[in-house]
């Protein structure tokens, strides 16, 4: 479809039922296919808002609405036609969360969407969502008082292997709240950037627009929007006084605490959140080399740094688990290690992530942080400053790789990260280790561990 075709709300639920293929098939990320549906399709506000929500909404619930569909099928639901698969999906949230449009309006622009995939499918969609109609209670709450895992998992709309592993970690209570937490709607969250604005002009600026914003909790740079179109078209985004940034990574920076004129490395820096931040808290003085392996992760850094109007970052394409002979050993003040992880605690901005993880995905990963973590000690000066960050809720990624690092090298010690968060964020603190949770501190989840390399 053509950015100048018309888009009606069939086909805003047809650009929904896509993406949610590719998501499902793919493994695509939500946020992206989102992105670029709202850049190329010509969609009001009104659509735009719909096609977030239904993507969004349906993955978010995908667990507990395969479970009622499954009592209208004849086999397995993962046997059906991907594409009416995710179109029932897609059918069904509406039917229970939304609305907008009529339950006989809704079956019948589904069996028409269907239509592409023969009459035969048509048939099947029209068969399916009119006995899940037929049914006395599509109410999403439950009632029931089964606490086991395998309840627990359609209830919260969590993967069973997950509910088992929180529910161990966290106890049972806990792990109900946090995943009770994920499946709330994730806020739009910026990071002033102090070297063009303070926050209470940013605030300003947005009042003045008609802007719904107030000043975020735990991080003093941090602001929450509430009425928003496109970032892109917020007031000062063109000028660099903002980045899009959750709070709990904003506190990750903090943590560093950078000076300006240190020479600093960030190990993993793409999309350059937590890179820019750092330019930003060195008052864009001294030498922030950004590795990532990625060659678009890399671009992505350097349009926000263009944007933001930074230029003490030097961006390198490399993969930091490798030998990299353009760094000297023992050559910086501070290191960062954000961790690729498993990103179970962005379920909020990216529930697809509970879908397509799995138990060994977690076990790959803790071995690829602690072989990345090996790696960047030796380019930390003595007496210099590492700093191991996740936004995963998993001890495996967390916890235990920075138990065996440190037993790995005793010239290395733990330090209490409450001594360097804003005073605000001093409570978010276990164990030395700083700890965000969904549940607690309505922000992502997140981990980081600040380690200080003794002198030789």
């Amino acid at each position: 479809m053509s950015a100048s075709a018309e888009i009606t709300t069939a086909s805003v639920r047809g650009l929904a039922c896509e993406i949610l293929l590719k998501v499902d098939t793919r493994k695509s990320y939500a946020d992206i296919l989102l992105d670029q549906a709202l850049k190329t399709e010509s969609l009001t506000e009104r659509d735009r808002s719909l096609l977030t929500e239904l993507v969004y909404g349906t993955l978010r619930w995908r667990g507990k609405i395969d479970a009622q569909l499954s009592r209208h099928l004849r086999r397995p639901l993962e046997q059906t036609d991907a594409v009416l698969r995710n179109l029932l999906r897609l059918t069904c949230y509406q039917l229970v969360f939304l609305d907008r449009i009529p339950d006989y309006a809704a079956v019948n622009e589904a069996v028409e969407l269907a239509k592409t995939r023969g009459a035969k499918a048509a048939g099947f969609v029209n068969g399916v969502l009119r006995s899940f109609l037929r049914q006395t209670n599509r109410n999403i709450a439950s009632t029931s008082e089964d606490l086991s895992p395998e309840a627990l998992a359609i209830e919260y709309s969590h993967p069973l292997w997950l509910v088992q592993r929180w529910s161990e970690e966290f106890g049972g209570a806990s792990a109900q709240e946090l995943m009770r937490a994920n499946n709330e709607r994730s806020p739009l969250v910026l990071r002033v950037n102090p070297l063009q604005c303070t926050r209470e002009e940013l605030l300003h600026h947005f009042a003045a627009a008609g802007i719904d914003a107030s000043a975020g909790n735990c991080s003093p740079q941090a602001i929450f929007v509430q009425s928003a179109g496109a970032v892109e078209n917020l007031p000062g985004f063109p000028r660099g006084l903002f980045q899009v940034q959750g709070e709990a990574s904003q506190l990750v920076a903090f943590l560093l605490s950078p000076l300006p004129g240190e020479r600093i490395l960030d190990a993993c820096a793409a999309p350059g959140g937590k890179s820019t931040h750092i330019a930003e808290l060195m008052n864009d003085q001294g030498e922030l080399v950004a590795i990532d392996r990625s060659a678009p992760g890399i671009e992505r850094i350097r349009q926000n740094i263009s944007r933001l109007g930074l230029k003490s970052l030097r961006l390198l394409c490399a993969d930091i688990g490798e030998k990299l002979p353009s760094l000297t050993a023992k050559s910086f003040d501070r290191i960062l290690v954000d961790a690729p992880c498993s990103g179970l605690g962005t379920l909020r901005s990216h529930p697809e992530i509970k879908w397509q993880r799995s138990e060994s995905d977690i076990q790959r990963l803790s071995r690829l942080q602690a072989k990345i973590l090996r790696r960047v000690a030796a380019y930390l000066k003595p007496g210099g400053v590492l700093v191991y960050a996740t936004c995963t809720l998993s001890r495996a990624e967390n916890e235990r790789n920075i138990e065996f690092f440190l037993a790995e090298h005793p010239e290395f010690e733990l330090q209490e990260a409450a001594r360097y968060l804003p005073i605000q964020a001093r409570r978010m603190v276990r164990d030395k280790f700083f700890q965000a949770l969904p549940q607690r501190d309505h922000t992502d989840g997140f981990f980081a561990a600040r380690m200080r390399k003794g002198p030789e």
